[in-house]
């Protein structure tokens, strides 16, 4: 799943993880993700913006959704410092964070590859 406000963005994210073999889901919006993510019976990994419009961000959308799903993987996107990120909390297990400007080929590998280290997760497709 992707959500993030950013139209051009979305569609390039959702088109590495269909490459990797990933059913995709999309949102503008965290009200909508949530919601998206609720209703379907299967999402992994989550792929976020951390800012996002409508009133939930994405660290809440995230924290919302692991509630149901413990295990989701989620790669957080953000244009900001990691700590402005995710604020004072830190990350999770299976979580990790990207930050614009990055490389698409960056992103493709977080999606795709084999973490080496524990605080940089595979996001396997499920």
């Amino acid at each position: 799943m992707v959500i993030d406000d950013e139209p051009s963005l979305r569609v390039l994210v959702a088109e590495i993880l269909g490459k990797a073999g990933c059913s995709v889901i999309e949102a503008s919006d965290g009200p909508a993700g949530l919601r998206l993510l609720q209703a379907a019976p299967r999402v992994d990994p989550l792929i976020t913006d951390v800012g996002l419009p409508g009133g939930l961000n994405g660290r809440q959308v995230a924290d919302a959704a692991r509630i149901a799903r413990p295990r989701l993987q989620v790669l957080f996107i953000t244009g900001h410092a990691e700590n402005a990120a995710v604020g004072n909390s830190r990350l999770d297990a299976d979580m990790a964070l990207i930050t614009k400007p990055f490389a698409m080929e960056a992103l493709a590998q977080k999606v795709t590859a084999r973490a080496t280290r524990p605080h940089e997760p595979s996001i396997p497709c499920r």
